[in-house]
């Protein structure tokens, strides 16, 4: 760094912060129980949501998804976002309410197949004027997996692998049209692959969009998943927002992308975060204290401990200290949730009692602290919390921000009303899109085409991977 500003590799900092509005699926931190909140799974919520988004000059409204509803012991968990409509649905619905944003759709590559995914989201891009991406994951545990014929049939360990694989299919299908990037004009070429788990000789059925191809969004922060992104993604959606994490996030990346020969500024990056705002910095410590209350009541405190305990804990005072009773399991499960998965439920439980008994907690105290997003949140008044977002601009720590609202469907009225002003007046946001796709809006290269049709259509599966 020199004065500061990243440099490593010749890397260029833009200079410039977009935003990005993620809808969460699962979550403790959509507040769903005020007279304020919305449905999700209304369309008004996702409509609103977009739209304003796209008033603040957004660069794309990302959709959370889940596969199988969180459970809670043994039912549906009604303390949390309980259902979420298809992704792309949503998006091509949201499509013909919107004209500039992109629209991201998480999607999974375990349980989808790539000659499908890819025709469906090339539908959307295409439909839409090029304004879709793709956000990859990989989940693969078998309890998801027995929403599909395949069930839990791929191995942890081999998750990217697959992915990378599945990617790369995906990429040669879109690479097949052999035109000028225009809808008409070209043909298509023939793509052929052979693997583990999956054999497709496919002829694509459309023509590319007018940004060529859906942008790829990655969100793994392991060693896998950030060589993954670097190998195959444009953006990283990265768990890493404060300033000294999210410069050290960067060097890392940069160096991973030139090691995948890509070049430093070809893969961007995009924290999750969540903005608590006011007018002064004292208005928006009272806020915060409000939204935390209500994302963190008595009922979701005790079905927090409820997930570890593997027990009904109703009979313990919210307001008082953590139950004393072991939990009924040793380790938590997959139904629980991400945050819950994999948990040495008796060891932790250990733990707690002892570091809230330290700290004088009680239970809803205790889950409010192990819960707050703090290293992903920014509070502060609208000038302050634009003065910080400024220097990282300067930087080149981030490309911007993926912005979860705390409340649907009103959750960015204050960042686009307030927040973005600050930021344009200090010359750091967009003042109008770039243009009409989003990779215009996030300065992202069209991608190249390799080789001919020809070269598409005889690819061996060997330079793929064996989809494992």
């Amino acid at each position: 760094m020199t004065n500061g500003v990243i440099t490593d590799a010749g890397f260029k900092p833009s200079g410039q912060i977009q935003f990005g509005v993620f809808f969460q699926g699962v979550n403790s931190g959509t507040i769903w129980k005020s007279e304020q909140s919305g449905s999700q799974t209304d369309f008004e919520s996702f409509r609103r949501v977009a739209q304003t988004a796209e008033r603040g000059l957004f660069a794309a409204f990302f959709l959370g998804e889940g596969l199988r509803l969180r459970e809670h012991l043994g039912r549906p968990h009604e303390l949390d976002v309980a259902g979420r409509p298809d992704a792309q649905t949503m998006l091509a619905a949201l499509a013909a309410v919107t004209s500039k944003i992109g629209l991201v759709a998480t999607q999974n590559t375990t349980y989808n197949d790539p000659a499908d995914l890819a025709h469906r989201l090339s539908t959307l891009d295409l439909l839409s004027g090029g304004r879709a991406a793709w956000n990859i994951v990989t989940t693969d545990n078998a309890w998801t997996g027995a929403n599909f014929r395949r069930g839990g049939y791929l191995d942890h360990a081999d998750r990217y692998v697959h992915a990378e694989a599945f990617v790369r299919t995906a990429k040669r299908i879109w690479d097949a049209w052999d035109g000028s990037g225009s809808p008409s004009g070209g043909s298509w070429g023939r793509v052929r692959h052979e693997g583990q788990h999956y054999t497709i000789d496919v002829t694509p059925r459309l023509p590319r969009s007018a940004q060529y191809r859906p942008v790829l969004f990655q969100a793994g922060d392991s060693p896998e998943g950030r060589d993954f992104a670097a190998r195959q993604s444009d953006v990283i959606f990265s768990a890493h927002p404060k300033l000294d994490d999210a410069v050290q996030f960067r060097k890392d990346l940069i160096a991973r992308t030139a090691a995948a020969g890509r070049g430093p500024n070809e893969l961007q990056v995009m924290p999750a975060s969540e903005f608590i705002l006011g007018a002064t910095d004292t208005e928006a410590a009272e806020k915060k204290e409000w939204v935390r209350g209500l994302q963190i009541g008595p009922q979701q405190a005790i079905a927090y401990l409820e997930q570890f305990w593997g027990r009904e804990l109703s009979e313990f005072d919210p307001d008082g200290p953590l139950p004393e009773i072991d939990p009924v399991v040793e380790e938590t499960s997959e139904t629980r949730g991400s945050g819950f998965h994999g948990a040495k439920a008796r060891q932790l439980a250990d733990q707690w009692r002892a570091e809230a008994k330290e700290k004088g907690q009680s239970i809803r105290q205790f889950v409010t602290s192990r819960t707050a997003r703090i290293d992903s949140t920014f509070t502060g008044s609208y000038s302050s919390v634009a003065d910080q977002l400024a220097e990282y601009a300067r930087v080149g720590a981030v490309d911007g921000f993926n912005i979860s609202p705390w409340l649907i469907p009103s959750g960015l009225d204050d960042i686009v009303n307030h927040l973005v002003p600050e930021l344009q007046e200090r010359g750091v946001y967009p003042t109008e899109y770039r243009g009409s796709t989003l990779r215009e809006h996030l300065g992202l290269p069209v991608p190249s085409r390799p080789g001919g049709a020809g070269d598409l259509a005889i690819e061996a599966a060997a330079a793929v991977g064996s989809g494992r």
